[in-house]
């Protein structure tokens, strides 16, 4: 059995593998936004078939969708975005948060697509596909933005040294 790469061996495959903070960005804004899409969408599930601890968010009787904390999110991205928070050249902490809260955010916002499209909460009638469309359309451009090309050729390179050692 090959050894296994050392979690260091790991953390520098991974470092490598971008020549700027931008194409680290993408692909952890890319991976923030799949997650949270596929989360969300298990967690809707079980509110509406009453399973395990989720439930509606209704303060005072009023449903507060998922969509809004996207937006809330979204916007606090950009603000700091346009106070150039998270968008210097290092692979610093605020790059990376910024990053990963911008792909969530963007989930939980065109997860509701249809609702604001059509002024209407129809998450799960046929006019609620929209949201899926949105989010497979957006999904896609991120995932080709980020392509983490060089990510992937630096594990492959790993796995390579690994098998050799042996």
């Amino acid at each position: 059995m090959p050894p296994t790469p050392s979690a260091s061996d790991v953390r520098d495959a991974y470092q490598r593998s971008f020549t700027s903070a931008r194409q680290e960005r993408r692909l952890l804004s890319a991976a923030s936004f799949g997650l949270t899409f596929g989360a969300v969408r298990a967690v809707t599930h079980a509110i509406r078939a009453g399973r395990g601890p989720f439930h509606n968010i209704t303060p005072g009787g009023r449903h507060i969708h998922h969509m809004t904390f996207g937006i809330i999110g979204l916007l606090t991205v950009g603000y700091a975005w346009l106070n150039e928070v998270g968008i210097g050249t290092g692979g610093s902490f605020a790059s990376r948060s910024t990053a990963v809260a911008y792909g969530a955010g963007s989930a939980l916002t065109l997860d509701e697509f249809a609702l604001w499209l059509n002024l209407q909460d129809d998450y799960w009638t046929k006019q609620g596909r929209e949201s899926i469309d949105a989010v497979v359309l957006f999904g896609t451009l991120l995932a080709v933005t980020a392509s983490g090309r060089g990510l992937f050729r630096e594990f492959g390179r790993l796995a390579r040294d690994s098998l050799r050692a042996v």
